[in-house]
């Protein structure tokens, strides 16, 4: 396979650099996500019996489940050149110096692809159906159209929002790939692999106290791994207990369900000052946190913890937020204006 090539650096947006060392290379090592994996396996497998380029590819989940990571590996198992970029930051030059020096079955992923820009959207329309490129020759009413053929290549995006997609755009993807949270069984395998990797002595009860705090995501698995081998080097002889494991989560505040301050914060916002109920843009504003951020890093596992209910009267705090955070029940919010 030809070396993998990148357009445009990833800021971090599935793994950090302890995580990329660690990142599966095949649709074998990827653990978890089963019925994603078995569906990629067969559609790559087609695609190489004929010998076509795969179908274009939505990848759709919450950040940190490994939509980076399924990427490349489909660039592996197709065994062609991967390039990369980052939705919101691509323009039309960009994406047209990139599609005319692709080759054939070739994979072009696109991080945040919710973000790219409408008309950046619109000039993949004919690409992803026709193999062609519109390109705008010289401005104004002098201007022309050349049209560009492009070698059959496979788009790989990438989105935590889907609403946010076009319907035209979102249609163009033949193959789509949810990815759910993982279950902790799944991150304690993943755990234990990663620490053969980088010599770490840990026991199996420390790994599964890490598991349990990952918040069903793989990245953060990665990095509680990270912080605490750094405790136990410094604190112990090095050895991952479970007692050294439980006194380095407690150290760096993470509680027994992966919450940490910035979790906390949030809640005694929306319950201690917002009475349980408040809209993005006020919750934003009262943590000094950017809306996209609140929606999409915290939000999607409150929802899923039971903690968060999002309605048409904005953000609700369920009961069990209010138990859990030592807030009595609001028996007065309302699900709706």
């Amino acid at each position: 396979m030809d070396d993998q090539k990148i357009l445009m650096q990833d800021l971090g947006s599935e793994e950090d650099d302890f995580g990329y060392s660690l990142r599966p290379e095949t649709l074998k090592e990827f653990i978890g996500q089963e019925r994603a994996t078995e569906q990629l396996r067969i559609h790559i497998e087609a695609a190489k019996q004929r010998g076509d380029a795969l179908e274009h590819v939505l990848l759709v989940s919450p950040p940190g489940l490994g939509k980076t990571t399924l990427a490349k590996i489909i660039a592996n198992e197709m065994q062609r050149n991967f390039k990369q970029a980052i939705g919101p930051i691509m323009e039309k030059l960009d994406l047209a110096s990139t599609l005319t020096n692709i080759e054939r079955s070739d994979i072009l992923f696109i991080d945040e692809i919710h973000r790219m820009k409408g008309p950046v959207q619109e000039s993949l329309y004919p690409v992803m159906e026709d193999y062609q490129l519109d390109l705008a020759i010289g401005q104004g009413p002098g201007s022309d159209v050349v049209q560009i053929d492009i070698a059959p290549f496979t788009l790989v995006g990438a989105t935590t929002r889907e609403g946010l997609l076009s319907g035209p755009f979102r249609d163009r993807f033949g193959i789509r790939i949810h990815l759910d949270y993982y279950e902790p069984d799944d991150i304690q395998q993943v755990i234990r692999i990663n620490s053969g990797k980088l010599n770490i002595d840990i026991d199996e009860n420390a790994e599964y106290a890490l598991a349990r705090r990952s918040r069903g995501t793989m990245r953060i698995a990665n990095k509680l791994l990270a912080n605490v081998r750094d405790y136990a080097q410094v604190k112990s002889d090095g050895v991952l207990s479970l007692e050294i494991a439980e006194e380095a989560l407690k150290f760096f505040g993470i509680d027994e369900r992966g919450l940490d301050a910035q979790d906390y914060a949030y809640f005694e916002t929306l319950i201690g000052k917002f009475n349980g109920r408040a809209g993005l843009k006020a919750l934003a504003v009262a943590l000094s946190e950017d809306e996209r951020t609140i929606s999409e890093v915290y939000e999607s596992y409150y929802i899923k913890e039971g903690f968060l209910m999002l309605t048409p009267g904005g953000r609700v705090a369920t009961d069990a937020a209010h138990e859990y955070f030592g807030y009595p029940v609001n028996s007065q919010i309302s699900l709706f204006y």
